[in-house]
């Protein structure tokens, strides 16, 4: 199933806003301009990118308790993620490899969300720790340009994988 990109954001330092981008380079160290790949030592081997589906978010929202108010639409921002997805299924192995534009990532695991979800809105941590939502962390195989509307394919998951990510 293909997909595309519609959403591309970097934290310039840990706790800043992000800044949303048309366009970014993708390094083997991370997104230019991303405080992870700018951090002394480089970016963690298994965080180096952070990716989420809008159809996950837009179901975390929908799942929030009371639910989120239609009128009032919380950003995919609030997530913290640096890529955001529409029309495909994030991978649920490690060892997955989603390909956006010319740039391969391989899964590397869960994003599991932390307090600063609650803090941004009541439930949204539960929310988003159900199936996935929370979108996956990804390392770089092949760095690239990535454009807004770029195509996004599931280019293998894995079916016999021993390591199956919850």
């Amino acid at each position: 199933m293909n997909g595309r990109l519609i959403g591309i954001a970097v934290r310039p330092a840990r706790y800043a806003a992000l800044e949303e981008h048309n366009q970014i380079e993708i390094r083997e160290d991370g997104l230019a301009g991303d405080h992870v790949r700018d951090r002394k030592g480089g970016a963690r081997f298994n965080r180096i990118v952070s990716i989420l589906a809008a159809e996950d978010w837009a179901a975390a929202c929908a799942g929030l308790d009371p639910p989120a108010d239609p009128k009032i639409e919380l950003s995919w921002l609030t997530r913290r993620a640096n890529l955001l997805l529409e029309g495909v299924r994030l991978p649920r192995a490690q060892g997955a490899i989603l390909k956006i534009g010319g740039v391969e990532l391989e899964v590397r695991k869960q994003t599991y969300p932390c307090k600063r979800m609650e803090d941004a809105r009541p439930g949204l941590l539960k929310a988003l720790a159900k199936e996935w939502r929370g979108g996956v962390l990804c390392r770089v195989l092949t760095p690239g340009t990535v454009r807004i509307a770029d195509d996004v394919v599931i280019v293998s998951s894995p079916p016999g994988i021993d390591r199956r990510l919850p």
